[in-house]
């Protein structure tokens, strides 16, 4: 099978969702994330807001690749919180993506069952509130020639729909450049024929 060069994610936050429940109030948030940081950033801005709210319950993805995620219960029954907005999450098929419920506690218990249902709920209305939007996996490589090979360079960027991202021009020249995945053999391929382009390594 031929690997994955999409993946969906969101831009920018949700609208902030309700859903009630016997009393306890549960309101759900989506915020677009790139690392552990962003994600503690957010769950420390709603306790701020919601510091009168008995639970902070949230589950995350990050990576292109959907490879890292997290849930966390914040207190309430082992799997009752955290899970179901995991689930939530990988159902809409979404990374890059933090989900929080805050729970405001009504007087009632809701029972696992009744908890499942209020996370999973919360989350579910959260993401069908955010703009979920399809995004493609980029291979980044970089490219070195003489200037006057500039003209048959664009030209190739051009019929590949090739990405600049950067651009270094003096008598040599070096392009940092982006294709999308499925494409990158063929198009890396059709660069490194031309006579006089040269394909740099990337430091990193």
């Amino acid at each position: 099978m031929a690997p994955k060069d999409t993946y969906k994610t969101i831009l920018t936050p949700s609208e902030e969702t309700l859903f009630k429940d016997r009393n306890s109030k549960f309101f759900g948030y989506a915020f677009p994330v790139t690392s552990e940081a962003e994600v503690k950033e957010h769950i420390e801005g709603l306790k701020k807001q919601h510091y009168q709210a008995r639970h902070w319950c949230y589950a995350y993805v990050l990576g292109k690749e959907y490879e890292q995620y997290r849930a966390n219960d914040d207190g309430e029954p082992s799997n009752s919180a955290g899970a179901p907005i995991y689930g939530q999450l990988q159902s809409y098929d979404v990374t890059n993506v933090l989900v929080v419920v805050v729970r405001y506690f009504g007087g009632t218990k809701l029972g696992v069952g009744g908890l499942i249902n209020a996370y999973r709920t919360g989350a579910q209305n959260t993401l069908e509130a955010s703009h979920i939007v399809e995004k493609t996996i980029d291979i980044p490589f970089k490219v070195q020639f003489e200037y006057p090979l500039l003209n048959k360079v664009m030209r190739l960027i051009n019929d590949y729909k090739v990405t600049i991202i950067n651009q270094h021009m003096e008598m040599n020249c070096v392009f940092t450049l982006a294709i999308r995945r499925k494409e990158s053999k063929k198009v890396i391929k059709a660069f490194n024929e031309v006579y006089g382009i040269t394909l740099l390594e990337d430091e990193d």
